[in-house]
């Protein structure tokens, strides 16, 4: 059994985007519900955490959003871009959801826990410096990384985002810098309208951006095959001191959002492959971080299978992960991502 990590809080079922909004908090309680159950709630650290600094918030963002989204505080209605309401307690709830994510950084690169899944709102990947965007107020998995690298004093973080959409605002905070690799899988083209191949970094981080993107329809075998014939193998080679990943549920088959149809098979095969990994290349520090997913049952389903992959209570059989292990399955996009990606790296 591995020391595993679980940031929650009902401060983040207080972000209320508005009646009908699919960011709703529903996404949070039905896995909330899951971990009060004692014969899961046992298995895991909860550890305290409080509210990200306005010197964390700083690392990634310029002081006129922070100071924008300061002040929907206290507001029954708010509009930063046409899909992101606020409500009074969501500058709160953002602020302790990067905190929460910057914590299990702190805790994993200490030692204190061997991986940890921050189960958070509002999501972060496609907030931008200078402002909020898609459902995100603060990006909390690029604030974290640059505290890892400025605080922390790591050297290199790998962030994976297996999220059905791109996330721009992660890209964009590390787009011209080597010390974090970013590699994502997506649905393209499609909201937000970026992650094409050839988005692969500019200077010093040329070919330290790669981005998957997909058509949709793509399944367990396909997002096995990226990960073992691409991610895997430029992992391997960057060495990262840690690896996080944004992690969306809305490739979920089912999701409304969109249509891929992975699996709570699917996302144990990913996490378990990335156990494997992160024990290889940088000392088993992982760290997961809820970005979207909109299907209540496949949200709640795909995150028990991750945190069951996490703590050591295998989730997938053996002989799916064997199967999927081995998948060759036809991937479009995936030849061209390879290719762009071989100016770079071996594969």
């Amino acid at each position: 059994m591995r020391k595993t990590a679980v940031m929650t809080d009902n401060l983040f079922l207080k972000h209320d985007p508005g009646h009908g909004h699919v960011e709703s908090p529903e996404r949070l309680r039905v896995i909330y519900e899951q971990l009060d159950k004692p014969e899961i709630k046992e298995n895991f650290l909860f550890p305290p955490f409080g509210p990200a600094s306005h010197e964390m918030l700083r690392l990634i963002h310029t002081e006129a959003h922070i100071a924008r989204v300061a002040a929907t505080s206290g507001k029954r209605f708010d509009l930063l871009d046409a899909d992101t309401t606020t409500s009074p307690r969501s500058y709160d709830a953002a602020c302790l959801a990067a905190g929460a994510v910057v914590e299990g950084t702190r805790l994993l690169v200490a030692g204190e826990v061997d991986n940890c899944f921050a189960l958070v709102r509002p999501p972060g990947h496609h907030a931008e410096s200078t402002h909020g965007k898609g459902f995100c107020l603060f990006n909390n998995v690029a604030i974290a990384a640059q505290y890892a690298l400025t605080e922390l004093k790591l050297k290199k973080v790998l962030i994976i985002d297996w999220d059905l959409h791109h996330g721009n605002g992660t890209q964009h905070s590390f787009y011209a810098t080597d010390q974090v690799l970013y590699f994502s899988t997506h649905q393209y083209p499609y909201y937000p309208g970026t992650g094409a191949a050839l988005e692969n970094g500019d200077g010093a981080g040329l070919g330290f951006t790669i981005n998957v993107p997909l058509p949709g329809g793509q399944g367990d075998d396909a997002f096995a095959r990226i990960f073992n014939s691409l991610l895997v193998p430029v992992a391997r080679q960057y060495q990262p001191d840690m690896i996080m990943v944004s992690a969306g549920f809305d490739i979920y088959k089912g999701d409304p959002l969109g249509t891929m149809h992975v699996t709570a098979d699917g996302f144990a095969y990913m996490t378990r492959l990335l156990l494997e990994l992160v024990d290889e290349v940088c000392r088993g520090r992982l760290l997961l971080t809820l970005e979207g997913g909109y299907h209540l049952i496949g949200q709640r389903d795909g995150v028990l299978a991750v945190l069951a992959e996490l703590v050591g209570r295998k989730f997938l059989q053996e002989e799916t992960f064997a199967r999927l292990s081995c998948s060759s399955v036809a991937v479009p996009g995936l030849e061209t991502a390879q290719k762009i990606a071989k100016k770079n790296w071996k594969l």
